[in-house]
């Protein structure tokens, strides 16, 4: 199994490529859903790394992706500049995995 990474920026991928890791660079939605289309059919690709940027041009369909698909693993991640998530990112998703706040 091999990861793949869709970033938006040039930093992060070459970062990656360091670490033996493919990848593309989308500026827009479109460029964004071929890039994962392409992706997911490749089926030696079992986690696809992306970055929180890129993620948020189609959430939609990342977090179709995450619910009704077994494969690939799709992890979104910080860029170079860090997250853009709040810090209570974690506790809002098992709320509402759960149902209730703790």
């Amino acid at each position: 199994m091999k990861m793949f990474l869709i970033s938006d920026n040039i930093d992060t991928k070459i970062g990656m490529r360091l670490a033996g890791i493919d990848g593309v660079i989308v500026h827009s939605r479109e460029e964004a859903m071929d890039a994962l289309k392409k992706t997911m059919e490749d089926k030696d690709i079992g986690i696809i790394l992306i970055t929180e940027l890129a993620a948020d041009m189609f959430p939609d369909v990342i977090s179709d992706i995450k619910l009704n698909y077994s494969r690939p693993l799709i992890v979104e991640i910080p860029d170079r500049h860090g997250t853009r998530r709040r810090p209570d990112h974690i506790m809002k998703i098992i709320n509402e995995a759960i149902g209730i706040k703790l």
